[in-house]
Protein backbone atom coordinates (compact mmCIF):
# COMPACT_ATOMS: atom_id res chain seq x y z
CA UNK A 1 0.00 0.00 0.00
CA UNK A 2 2.67 2.66 0.66
CA UNK A 3 4.28 2.02 -2.95
CA UNK A 4 0.90 2.21 -4.15
CA UNK A 5 0.67 6.25 -2.08
CA UNK A 6 3.70 7.28 -3.61
CA UNK A 7 3.19 6.24 -6.67
CA UNK A 8 -0.28 7.79 -6.97
CA UNK A 9 1.59 11.11 -5.42
CA UNK A 10 3.78 11.15 -7.82
CA UNK A 11 1.76 10.91 -10.46
CA UNK A 12 0.48 14.40 -8.58
CA UNK A 13 3.82 15.79 -8.91
CA UNK A 14 4.73 14.99 -5.05
CA UNK A 15 8.16 13.22 -4.68
CA UNK A 16 8.66 12.13 -0.89
CA UNK A 17 11.70 13.68 0.37
CA UNK A 18 11.68 16.70 -2.36
CA UNK A 19 8.11 18.58 -2.23
CA UNK A 20 6.85 16.61 0.55
CA UNK A 21 7.28 14.56 3.62
CA UNK A 22 5.90 11.39 5.24
CA UNK A 23 6.27 10.23 8.19
CA UNK A 24 5.11 6.74 8.19
CA UNK A 25 3.85 4.70 11.36
CA UNK A 26 3.01 1.12 10.82
CA UNK A 27 1.03 -0.86 13.49
CA UNK A 28 -1.39 -4.08 13.06
CA UNK A 29 -1.58 -3.92 16.73
CA UNK A 30 -4.31 -2.98 19.54
CA UNK A 31 -6.33 0.21 19.38
CA UNK A 32 -3.95 1.54 21.94
CA UNK A 33 -1.42 1.26 20.15
CA UNK A 34 -2.65 2.73 17.07
CA UNK A 35 -3.89 5.71 19.19
CA UNK A 36 -0.69 6.18 20.67
CA UNK A 37 0.98 6.28 17.08
CA UNK A 38 -1.99 8.82 16.13
CA UNK A 39 -1.06 11.04 19.12
CA UNK A 40 2.88 10.49 18.15
CA UNK A 41 1.52 11.71 14.58
CA UNK A 42 -0.20 14.67 15.90
CA UNK A 43 2.70 16.24 18.04
CA UNK A 44 4.84 15.54 14.83
CA UNK A 45 2.85 18.29 13.86
CA UNK A 46 1.70 16.89 10.58
CA UNK A 47 -0.55 18.55 8.00
CA UNK A 48 -2.73 15.55 7.89
CA UNK A 49 -3.21 12.25 8.79
CA UNK A 50 -3.97 9.27 6.40
CA UNK A 51 -5.53 6.59 7.65
CA UNK A 52 -5.40 2.91 6.47
CA UNK A 53 -8.51 0.76 7.47
CA UNK A 54 -11.14 1.75 9.95
CA UNK A 55 -9.36 0.82 13.63
CA UNK A 56 -6.59 3.63 12.20
CA UNK A 57 -9.41 5.92 11.20
CA UNK A 58 -11.04 5.82 14.45
CA UNK A 59 -7.68 6.61 16.37
CA UNK A 60 -7.08 9.36 13.99
CA UNK A 61 -10.52 11.02 14.61
CA UNK A 62 -9.79 10.62 18.25
CA UNK A 63 -6.55 12.12 18.02
CA UNK A 64 -7.15 14.79 16.24
CA UNK A 65 -9.11 17.66 14.85
CA UNK A 66 -6.69 18.15 11.67
CA UNK A 67 -7.93 16.55 8.49
CA UNK A 68 -7.94 13.01 7.87
CA UNK A 69 -8.34 10.65 4.58
CA UNK A 70 -9.10 7.54 5.12
CA UNK A 71 -9.64 4.29 3.29
CA UNK A 72 -12.20 2.15 5.38
CA UNK A 73 -15.13 -0.29 5.19
CA UNK A 74 -18.51 1.89 5.74
CA UNK A 75 -17.40 4.87 7.03
CA UNK A 76 -20.94 6.11 7.84
CA UNK A 77 -21.99 3.03 9.58
CA UNK A 78 -18.84 3.46 11.42
CA UNK A 79 -19.49 6.80 12.65
CA UNK A 80 -16.92 8.55 10.65
CA UNK A 81 -18.82 10.52 8.43
CA UNK A 82 -22.32 11.92 8.50
CA UNK A 83 -23.15 10.86 4.77
CA UNK A 84 -20.93 9.96 1.88
CA UNK A 85 -22.10 12.81 -0.10
CA UNK A 86 -21.54 15.87 2.85
CA UNK A 87 -19.06 13.68 5.31
CA UNK A 88 -19.58 17.19 7.72
CA UNK A 89 -16.38 17.04 10.10
CA UNK A 90 -12.50 16.53 9.73
CA UNK A 91 -12.55 13.21 8.14
CA UNK A 92 -12.99 12.12 3.94
CA UNK A 93 -11.80 9.70 1.96
CA UNK A 94 -12.76 6.15 -0.07
CA UNK A 95 -15.02 3.36 1.19
CA UNK A 96 -14.82 -0.02 0.56
CA UNK A 97 -18.22 -0.73 0.69
CA UNK A 98 -17.68 -3.45 3.07
CA UNK A 99 -20.86 -4.38 3.83
CA UNK A 100 -21.90 -5.79 0.49
CA UNK A 101 -18.08 -6.96 -0.07
CA UNK A 102 -18.28 -9.30 2.78
CA UNK A 103 -21.83 -11.11 1.45
CA UNK A 104 -20.30 -10.95 -1.91
CA UNK A 105 -17.55 -13.21 -0.20
CA UNK A 106 -19.80 -15.46 0.77
CA UNK A 107 -22.13 -15.55 -2.93
CA UNK A 108 -18.30 -16.60 -4.13
CA UNK A 109 -18.05 -18.96 -1.10
CA UNK A 110 -21.57 -20.57 -1.59
CA UNK A 111 -21.07 -20.85 -5.43
CA UNK A 112 -17.24 -22.48 -4.78
CA UNK A 113 -19.02 -25.13 -2.30
CA UNK A 114 -22.40 -25.25 -2.77
CA UNK A 115 -22.52 -28.18 0.00
CA UNK A 116 -20.86 -26.10 2.99
CA UNK A 117 -23.28 -25.07 5.84
CA UNK A 118 -20.82 -24.17 8.78
CA UNK A 119 -18.07 -21.59 7.66
CA UNK A 120 -15.69 -19.91 10.10
CA UNK A 121 -15.31 -16.10 9.50
CA UNK A 122 -12.19 -15.01 10.67
CA UNK A 123 -13.05 -11.23 11.98
CA UNK A 124 -12.15 -8.66 14.38
CA UNK A 125 -15.04 -7.47 16.38
CA UNK A 126 -13.76 -4.50 18.13
CA UNK A 127 -13.37 -3.10 14.41
CA UNK A 128 -15.61 -0.11 13.89
CA UNK A 129 -16.74 -1.26 10.73
CA UNK A 130 -16.87 -5.53 11.39
CA UNK A 131 -20.93 -4.75 13.85
CA UNK A 132 -22.62 -3.13 10.44
CA UNK A 133 -21.29 -5.41 8.03
CA UNK A 134 -21.02 -8.42 9.90
CA UNK A 135 -24.99 -8.00 10.50
CA UNK A 136 -25.45 -8.18 6.72
CA UNK A 137 -23.27 -11.58 6.51
CA UNK A 138 -25.79 -12.69 9.06
CA UNK A 139 -28.93 -11.94 6.79
CA UNK A 140 -27.36 -13.55 4.18
CA UNK A 141 -26.07 -16.66 5.15
CA UNK A 142 -29.44 -17.60 7.16
CA UNK A 143 -30.91 -16.96 3.69
CA UNK A 144 -28.76 -19.72 2.27
CA UNK A 145 -28.91 -22.46 5.18
CA UNK A 146 -25.69 -21.48 6.14
CA UNK A 147 -24.17 -21.23 9.91
CA UNK A 148 -21.43 -18.81 11.15
CA UNK A 149 -19.05 -19.70 13.85
CA UNK A 150 -16.92 -16.57 14.44
CA UNK A 151 -13.32 -16.50 15.48
CA UNK A 152 -12.00 -13.06 16.34
CA UNK A 153 -8.92 -11.45 16.70
CA UNK A 154 -7.64 -7.93 17.62
CA UNK A 155 -4.13 -8.34 18.60
CA UNK A 156 -1.41 -10.81 17.94
CA UNK A 157 -2.00 -13.21 20.67
CA UNK A 158 -6.10 -13.38 19.90
CA UNK A 159 -4.69 -14.24 16.09
CA UNK A 160 -2.24 -16.86 17.23
CA UNK A 161 -5.89 -18.63 19.44
CA UNK A 162 -7.76 -17.81 16.21
CA UNK A 163 -5.51 -19.58 13.55
CA UNK A 164 -4.91 -22.29 16.03
CA UNK A 165 -8.79 -22.74 16.35
CA UNK A 166 -9.31 -23.17 12.76
CA UNK A 167 -7.63 -26.62 12.40
CA UNK A 168 -9.63 -27.68 15.34
CA UNK A 169 -12.97 -26.56 14.43
CA UNK A 170 -15.34 -28.26 12.50
CA UNK A 171 -16.24 -26.38 9.66
CA UNK A 172 -16.52 -26.62 5.82
CA UNK A 173 -15.08 -23.64 4.09
CA UNK A 174 -13.75 -20.03 6.10
CA UNK A 175 -14.43 -16.26 5.26
CA UNK A 176 -11.49 -13.65 6.00
CA UNK A 177 -12.55 -10.31 6.78
CA UNK A 178 -11.08 -7.50 5.64
CA UNK A 179 -9.24 -6.21 9.00
CA UNK A 180 -5.70 -5.62 8.08
CA UNK A 181 -3.98 -7.72 11.59
CA UNK A 182 -5.15 -10.25 9.39
CA UNK A 183 -3.51 -9.17 6.70
CA UNK A 184 -0.56 -8.45 8.37
CA UNK A 185 -0.70 -12.39 9.84
CA UNK A 186 -2.08 -13.91 6.59
CA UNK A 187 1.32 -16.59 6.32
CA UNK A 188 0.08 -18.16 9.23
CA UNK A 189 -3.47 -17.72 8.48
CA UNK A 190 -3.17 -19.13 5.35
CA UNK A 191 -1.35 -22.34 6.72
CA UNK A 192 -3.63 -23.42 9.38
CA UNK A 193 -6.37 -23.19 6.44
CA UNK A 194 -4.30 -25.50 4.32
CA UNK A 195 -3.50 -27.83 7.32
CA UNK A 196 -7.11 -27.60 7.56
CA UNK A 197 -7.49 -28.55 3.86
CA UNK A 198 -10.28 -25.85 4.03
CA UNK A 199 -11.71 -23.74 0.74
CA UNK A 200 -11.87 -20.04 1.89
CA UNK A 201 -12.14 -16.04 0.29
CA UNK A 202 -9.82 -13.63 1.47
CA UNK A 203 -11.12 -9.72 0.91
CA UNK A 204 -7.12 -8.93 -0.59
CA UNK A 205 -5.18 -9.66 -3.42
CA UNK A 206 -2.40 -9.72 -1.32
CA UNK A 207 -3.31 -12.87 0.13
CA UNK A 208 -1.97 -14.52 -2.81
CA UNK A 209 1.31 -13.95 -1.41
CA UNK A 210 0.83 -16.85 1.37
CA UNK A 211 -0.85 -19.01 -0.95
CA UNK A 212 -4.55 -18.44 -0.97
CA UNK A 213 -7.48 -20.40 -3.11
CA UNK A 214 -9.28 -17.17 -4.14
CA UNK A 215 -9.65 -13.51 -3.30
CA UNK A 216 -11.67 -10.56 -4.08
CA UNK A 217 -11.43 -7.00 -3.04
CA UNK A 218 -10.18 -3.77 -3.81
CA UNK A 219 -7.73 -2.59 -6.21
CA UNK A 220 -4.94 -1.17 -3.96
CA UNK A 221 -3.20 0.56 -6.70
CA UNK A 222 -6.52 2.35 -7.86
CA UNK A 223 -7.46 3.29 -4.16
CA UNK A 224 -4.07 4.84 -3.51
CA UNK A 225 -4.35 6.57 -6.33
CA UNK A 226 -7.79 8.04 -5.26
CA UNK A 227 -6.48 8.41 -1.71
CA UNK A 228 -3.67 10.50 -3.44
CA UNK A 229 -6.03 12.86 -4.91
CA UNK A 230 -7.95 13.59 -1.60
CA UNK A 231 -4.45 14.74 0.00
CA UNK A 232 -3.77 16.46 -2.97
CA UNK A 233 -6.44 18.63 -2.82
CA UNK A 234 -6.73 18.91 1.28
CA UNK A 235 -3.05 20.20 1.17
CA UNK A 236 -3.92 23.15 -1.61
CA UNK A 237 -6.55 24.38 0.87
CA UNK A 238 -9.78 21.68 0.56
CA UNK A 239 -11.96 20.90 3.67
CA UNK A 240 -12.91 17.40 4.37
CA UNK A 241 -16.22 18.50 4.93
CA UNK A 242 -16.86 19.90 1.61
CA UNK A 243 -14.88 16.72 0.04
CA UNK A 244 -17.67 13.84 -0.96
CA UNK A 245 -16.53 10.14 0.16
CA UNK A 246 -15.96 8.14 -3.27
CA UNK A 247 -16.20 4.34 -3.44
CA UNK A 248 -13.46 2.17 -4.64
CA UNK A 249 -13.75 2.21 -7.91
CA UNK A 250 -12.22 -1.18 -8.97
CA UNK A 251 -12.01 -4.73 -7.46
CA UNK A 252 -10.43 -7.93 -8.16
CA UNK A 253 -11.34 -11.37 -8.22
CA UNK A 254 -7.87 -13.74 -8.01
CA UNK A 255 -8.30 -17.35 -8.08
CA UNK A 256 -5.12 -19.95 -7.32
CA UNK A 257 -6.16 -23.19 -9.58
CA UNK A 258 -3.31 -24.84 -7.98
CA UNK A 259 -4.49 -24.60 -4.49
CA UNK A 260 -8.02 -25.79 -5.99
CA UNK A 261 -6.18 -29.01 -7.48
CA UNK A 262 -4.76 -29.54 -3.76
CA UNK A 263 -8.14 -29.42 -2.16
CA UNK A 264 -9.72 -31.90 -5.12
CA UNK A 265 -12.05 -28.97 -6.29
CA UNK A 266 -12.98 -27.57 -9.56
CA UNK A 267 -13.67 -24.06 -9.83
CA UNK A 268 -16.97 -23.28 -11.73
CA UNK A 269 -16.94 -21.62 -14.87
CA UNK A 270 -19.09 -18.56 -13.39
CA UNK A 271 -15.86 -18.09 -11.50
CA UNK A 272 -13.65 -18.47 -14.00
CA UNK A 273 -15.13 -16.58 -16.44
CA UNK A 274 -15.30 -13.34 -13.64
CA UNK A 275 -11.79 -13.56 -12.70
CA UNK A 276 -9.29 -10.81 -13.29
CA UNK A 277 -6.75 -13.05 -13.08
CA UNK A 278 -6.43 -16.80 -12.95
CA UNK A 279 -3.14 -18.48 -11.11
CA UNK A 280 -2.16 -21.96 -13.22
Amino acid sequence: MEDALRHGLNELGYVEGKNIKIEWRRVAGTQDEMRSLAADLVNSNVDLIVAMGSPATRAALDATAKPVVFLAGDPVASGFASSLAKPGGNATGVSVVYTELITKHLEILHELVPRARRIIVLTNFSNPGTPPSHKKLQQAAKTLGIKLVNLSASNVAEMDVAVNAIEHTRADAVLVGGDLLALANRDKIAKAIHHARLPAVFPFKQYHEAGVLISYGPNYEAAMSQIATYVDRILKGAKPSDLPIEQVSRYELVVDLRIARELGLTVPQSILLRADELIR
